[in-house]
């Protein structure tokens, strides 16, 4: 088993708890950094998949969000934006400077990938977006809340995602990138899903990763079926480590 290391980030105001580590490889190693999703995602369901990406022969790099798992502050406090930032700030803690990145996010942390390839331009080598959320601009830097905020009255607006940022982000990203698409999703719409596709079938080297058998929440079905977990890995690092 690969034994990763325990570290904390402060970050405006609050303190990121995350794990690192790699298994010897080299100094042009990609990093994968994996972010998990909303509501009562944390890092430790996803350290598995870590592991297998670390196993591949790249860094790897997972944290808490604010308000989630070990990290201080309140989810009613955060926002899209503020993860974004957190996750920059991580990032730039805890990689090499100008290293490749290999970005997986699952549900909410599909926008912040988005929000990340944005920022990162080429050095996003390949990118894993699992059941992805899409969201309207004017949704993210506003806080959560309670669910009975502004934020949520944007979220259960018919059809707000459909002018979401990321969608033009995901059309001219140009790198690897693999859509994992549960059988059944009570989260987030089919129509959002196709619409990611098709912006990734853009310009992406794109692959659909259809599990027939899973539910929305996707790190813990990696985390229990590993041999999904494997193709999965293999599928993002494809031609790369």
């Amino acid at each position: 088993m690969i034994e990763f290391s325990p570290f904390t980030h402060g970050h405006d105001g609050e303190r990121l708890s995350g794990v690192h580590g790699d298994d010897g490889g080299g100094p042009d190693a990609p990093t994968a950094v994996l972010l998990h999703g909303a509501g009562n995602g944390s890092t430790r369901r996803l350290l598995p998949l870590l592991e297998e990406f670390v196993a591949r022969g790249c860094r790897g790099l997972a944290f808490d969000f604010s308000g989630h798992g070990d990290s201080t502050g309140r989810l009613a406090e955060s926002s899209l934006k503020r993860r974004f930032e957190q996750a920059v700030a991580v990032i730039e803690a805890r990689t090499p400077a100008n290293g490749p990145l290999v970005l997986v996010g699952f549900s909410m942390s599909g926008q912040t990938v988005a929000d990340l390839a944005r920022h990162y331009r080429r050095r996003v080598a390949a990118m894993g977006l699992c059941a992805p959320a899409l969201y309207a601009a004017e949704a993210w830097p506003l806080p959560f809340g309670d669910g009975a905020g502004r934020f949520t009255e944007i979220l259960r607006t018919p059809g707000s995602w459909r002018a979401a940022p990321a969608l033009e982000v995901l059309r001219t990203y140009p790198g690897r990138a693999v859509l994992a698409v549960p059988g059944s999703d009570s989260v987030i719409p089919a129509e959002v899903t196709e619409a990611v596709a098709a912006a990734l079938a853009a310009n992406a080297a794109f692959n659909r990763f259809d599990l027939p058998g899973a539910e929305h929440r996707l790190g813990l079905w990696f985390r229990d079926h590993a041999e999904d977990r494997r193709r999965f890995v293999d599928a993002v690092l494809a031609d790369m480590v």
